[in-house]
């Protein structure tokens, strides 16, 4: 893609707006900044740091009065290609905008900047006996403007939420410069709700400069166990098993066999090198309760064909078992070049039958697949291993991710569980939502006074110049395949 340059005239007032070391506009600078955590790239014009609401308001009139597309941007952990500037533009990075402004330990809320990476809010929280349960893997770096943008999740999400979940109002900048709050301190407000709608939607109608989470009591006690199985069947049968006895642990996590091929030479967390696939679960709560769950779940992975449940005897053990799962697809760099993350739900009953199928698929195309995975809620993360060096790789593994995505669908479930559409899945949006709905969606961005300038090529099938390569691909490989392929 050719590079895209600027107007100095338009730097200049960039500059003015936000100081001159708030501003990279030389192409040798903006080269950390044509990706996100996806395989996605494309070079931005300009990229800015405001340290505020009055200059992200400021530097999105600026923009937007030249033509320019405007991008947020946390710290580029996203995995759907959601800060990628893919028509250039000014990128609007937001990790400046970092301070924990306060912490209303009674009402038990805090009032955060977007920039505030998500796990140093709980460690400002824990002197309070308090904590924030969105937990993405990459919370020791992800930030909460970005969390809030994708929706993101996290290991903990299944007894307790995702981000919508935790966010009780926000000041946004729309896109004609103005400041407005959605939402506020309370858990529930009269009219509309425009900070439900806003979460979620992906930088598109508007940019998030603070946020009002809630802040959840630490656990009475929390047990942590390991359930080991020769099969992935086992595990995910145990999955089920588990919800089916009306036990809902606080995270319910899966690894399989080349999972913790990467992560325990790396790691060294005790995740068994021999096993097919490993069950992290957690448990939380009152003592008593936690006890008797801790045991129930115990009994039932055994039933299901486990070797072994270990239970972390100490605070060391429990953090080195969740060390391994949230440095487990880094890890996988170990094994492979490169690595595509996909996510997809599927409902819980069909994890071995879809697991199954991803599985096949990996060795159709000639790709292994590794998978770590929110196994409660079904939400699935296969990671295509492969190296972009060799000539059409690259194109095979977008090919692979399509098929898997459309596998996910047709098993009941979704395109997405935690990271979002951006530009990775846009194209997938019509396999699950009606032209009306799409329509419905536009009036909703509309109403917000949002364009094609503002985050382009996000979330939609279509947009002005966006490209249409990928969809040609996947509807000559749909057709291929079939759409009844994978019921």
């Amino acid at each position: 893609m050719a590079t895209r340059t600027i107007d100095r005239a338009v730097v200049r007032r960039l500059e003015q707006a936000v100081g001159r070391d708030g501003v990279l506009w030389r192409p040798e600078e903006l080269l950390a900044f044509e990706y996100d955590s996806t395989i996605e790239k494309a070079l931005p014009q300009a990229v800015v740091f405001p340290t505020s609401a009055r200059q992200v308001a400021e530097v999105v009139r600026i923009a937007l009065a030249a033509g320019l597309p405007v991008v947020p941007r946390g710290a580029g952990t996203g995995l759907s290609g959601g800060a990628v500037a893919t028509l250039g533009g000014v990128v609007v990075a937001l990790t400046r905008m970092s301070r924990i402004l306060e912490i209303d330990a009674a009402n038990r809320l805090a009032v955060v900047e977007p920039g505030v990476v998500n796990l140093e809010l709980s460690k400002a929280a824990e002197p309070y006996g308090l904590y924030y349960a969105p937990d993405p893997s990459s919370q020791r770096a992800c930030t909460l403007g970005g969390n809030v943008a994708e929706n993101a999740g996290g290991p903990h999400c299944l007894a307790y939420g995702v981000t919508t979940n935790h966010v009780l109002g926000l000041e946004v900048v729309l896109p004609d410069g103005a400041i407005a709050w959605l939402g506020g301190r309370a858990r529930e407000t009269p009219g509309y709700d425009l900070r439900g709608v806003f979460v979620g939607s992906e930088g598109t109608l508007g940019i998030v400069t603070k946020i009002v989470v809630r802040l959840l009591h630490q656990p009475e006690a929390t047990r942590t166990l390991l359930a080991i199985f020769d099969e992935v069947d086992q595990a995910s049968e145990a999955v089920s098993a588990i919800i089916g006895r009306g036990i809902l642990p606080s995270a319910l996590e899966m690894m399989d066999r080349e999972v913790i091929r990467a992560v325990e030479p790396a790691l060294h967390v005790g995740y068994p090198m021999d096993a097919g696939a490993v069950l992290l679960i957690e448990v939380d709560g009152l003592r008593e309760a936690v006890a008797e769950q801790a045991a129930a779940i115990r009994q039932v992975c055994l039933d299901r064909g486990a070797r072994e449940v270990r239970e972390a005897e100490e605070a060391e053990e429990r953090e080195r078992l969740w060390a391994g799962r949230k440095g487990s697809i880094s890890a996988l760099g170990r094994l492979a070049p490169n690595y595509y993350v996909l996510d997809g739900v599927v409902p819980r009953t069909k994890l071995p039958q879809v697991l199954r199928k991803v599985y096949e698929m990996g060795e159709r195309y000639g790709f292994p697949i590794a998978n770590v995975f929110h196994a409660g809620d079904g939400n699935l993360h296969p990671n295509v291993l492969f190296d972009e060096r060799r000539p059409g790789e690259t194109e095979r593994v977008l090919e692979v991710g399509a098929e898997i995505m459309r596998l996910c669908v047709d098993a009941g479930g979704s395109i997405t569980g935690e990271h979002g559409v951006g530009y990775e899945k846009r194209s997938f949006m019509e396999w699950i939502f009606s032209e009306a709905d799409l329509a419905a969606m536009s009036k909703v961005k509309a109403a917000f006074g949002s364009s094609e300038l503002y985050n382009p090529c996000k979330l939609f099938p279509t947009g002005k110049g966006c490209g249409e390569v990928s969809q040609r691909k996947i509807e000559r490989l749909m057709a291929q395949v079939g759409p009844d392929a994978y019921i």
